[in-house]
């Protein structure tokens, strides 16, 4: 098991200084990532008690970041990549503050914090999607991704169920509101940390070129296709899990155990996969990933209970890093093939990326909310995630047509038209 354990160590090792950095660095933000994703939306929830305000507030951090991703391309001509990608994960915690600040949950508030929430996830994930383009090739994404997912599942293990039982545990409703405070202070302060070690890097930025474009190459297109179907699900099942826990269970310590278990398993799965896999293996991890995140939402549709919320949590915790592990080296790939072709620079693909996103983030938002405004929160809960899981199945085929394609545009070998071929054999004979 030492001996095991040595081997991988010296792997890490193997690899470059700054993949190292960034592995770290996303290392101890991660620490925080929970905290955000799933205790700022339960806040919410609580007090408010009222789900639509939850994926309003998730709407407006999705309006926030294309619009950071742009802002950040233009910064990114007078600033260090580092000092931007640190303001990201610094401005989270703000955010926090400016949540735990407000003495009633209105639109306005909400609006406010969850735009700052933006700016910092705009700031973090363009940064963090060049600096992870730049420094990984095509033969090690895979065992990039399948590391980060790992120590990102085995924080996840401790941090929600610390979190949800400190909180659980604090008392009446204002203590439980000063729990909140502290935890809004630590985060802070991990956000500090991790740009301490962010600049221990020796991070470039990207080449300055034009990074607005409006027409693309054709498998450029697909891959938007592919991201708005991602973002489909994006739209609300950040705010999903903490929704229907604080509903049908109504506990912040039942939702850290519930992440917890599930994230024991998905460590040791995205880490194996991540060492072992070869780029020929994504569309079956793709695959799997979709399968059991849409047998999940239809198990929580069916019963729409509390072993609904824990079956569909624990299948979603395997599900979601499966899709991340296996699309993130698609979309890089891709980006090396059209950039080339193109000549641009590698960030103009990643900014345009992020409209893609966006749309089927708006797409899935806007489903929920208007079951929730025509119908009821509780229908739109039950099966506005079963709609989107089940388009989102069709990401198979779309990603299956992407990856065929870019073999063939990436192939050094070159490609005979068939009808050209006929034309030459008949003239043969």
């Amino acid at each position: 098991m030492f001996k095991k354990l040595k081997t991988e160590i010296g792997h890490f090792k193997s690899q470059t200084h700054n993949f190292q950095i960034l592995v770290l660095t996303n290392l101890v933000y991660a620490i925080v990532l929970p905290v955000i994703d799933i205790f700022v939306a339960a806040y919410v929830m609580r007090s408010s008690n009222d789900p639509v305000k939850v994926v309003i507030y998730q709407l407006t951090i999705y309006a926030g970041i294309p619009l950071t991703f742009l802002l950040n391309g233009f910064l990114l001509k007078h600033f260090n990549i580092r000092k931007l990608y640190s303001a990201g994960m610094m401005l989270s915690g703000v955010s926090m503050m400016i949540m735990m600040s407000l003495k009633t949950l209105d639109l306005v508030g909400i609006g406010f914090a969850g735009i700052t929430m933006g700016l910092s996830f705009g700031f973090y994930w363009s940064n963090r999607d060049y600096l992870a383009l730049a420094i990984t090739n095509d033969t090690n994404r895979n065992y990039y991704y399948g590391l980060e997912t790992f120590f990102y599942t085995i924080i996840a293990v401790v941090i929600p169920i610390t979190i949800g039982w400190f909180i659980e545990s604090s008392g009446d409703e204002a203590q439980i509101h000063t729990a909140y405070l502290v935890i809004t202070g630590i985060v802070f302060l991990v956000t500090v940390a991790a740009s301490i070690v962010c600049f221990r890097g020796t991070f470039q930025n990207p080449e300055q070129k034009k990074y607005v474009f409006f027409k693309f190459h054709q498998l450029w297109y697909k891959l938007l296709s592919l991201s708005l179907l991602k973002g489909l699900v994006q739209g609300f099942l950040v705010t999903a899990p903490a929704m229907l826990i604080m509903l049908l269970i109504g506990k912040e310590g039942a939702l850290g155990t519930a992440q917890s278990i599930g994230a024991i398993i998905a460590a040791v799965i995205m880490y194996v996969l991540g060492r072992i896999s070869k780029p020929s293996d994504r569309i079956k991890i793709f695959t799997t990933g979709l399968v059991l995140f849409a047998l999940g939402a239809v198990v929580n549709g069916l019963l729409f209970n509390q072993t609904g919320v824990i079956i569909f949590i624990l299948l979603l915790l395997v599900a979601k890093p499966l899709m991340d592990l296996a699309y993130f080296p698609i979309q890089f790939k891709v980006i090396d093939i059209v950039s080339k072709i193109e000549k641009r620079g590698e960030f103009a693909y990643i900014l345009n990326h992020e409209a893609g996103l966006f749309a089927g983030r708006f797409l899935g938002a806007g489903t929920f909310l208007v079951l929730a405004y025509a119908i009821s929160t509780e229908i739109a809960l039950r099966y506005a995630i079963v709609i989107v899981a089940i388009l989102q199945l069709s990401s198979i085929f779309v990603a299956k047509k992407i990856i065929a394609e870019g073999k063939l545009l990436s192939s050094d070998e070159p490609v005979i038209d068939s009808k050209v071929l006929s034309e030459v054999a008949e003239k043969m004979v």
